[in-house]
């Protein structure tokens, strides 16, 4: 039982990230990071497997930098529709994967999108 309480609370230990831009994103694949921009374009795309929401900060899609990827399967959990942040500043936290040469995190709950402590520019 202990190892199983342990597991889970390695992450509330981890210490504090430091945010970085969208563009300095491909720099840090594979680090737990705060990503923070603006999101450019916002995409719930219904057609396509697994029903993904695309929030693309600081270049639109097909010129965007860094991508938050929310599954279809994760869209219940937010209180309005993720793409209801385009043209907001933003962060992602989490790790940060590559998916066809751009950077992106999965964002599967709520709190893993949040307002910067400071607009992004």
């Amino acid at each position: 039982m202990l190892l199983v309480i342990a597991r889970f609370a390695l992450p509330l230990l981890a210490p504090a990230t430091e945010a970085i831009t969208a563009e300095a994103a491909a720099q840090h694949i594979g680090e737990r990071a705060e990503v923070c921009g603006r999101v450019a374009s916002a995409n719930h795309s219904l057609e396509s497997k697994g029903r993904p929401t695309f929030l693309n900060f600081d270049r639109p899609y097909p010129d965007h930098i860094f991508t938050a990827l929310i599954w279809g399967k994760d869209r219940a959990r937010f209180s309005a529709p993720p793409e209801s942040l385009l043209g907001q500043d933003v962060c992602a936290h989490g790790t940060i994967t590559e998916h066809k040469g751009k950077p992106q995190i999965i964002v599967e709950r709520p709190a893993q999108l949040t307002k910067p402590a400071t607009p992004a520019d």
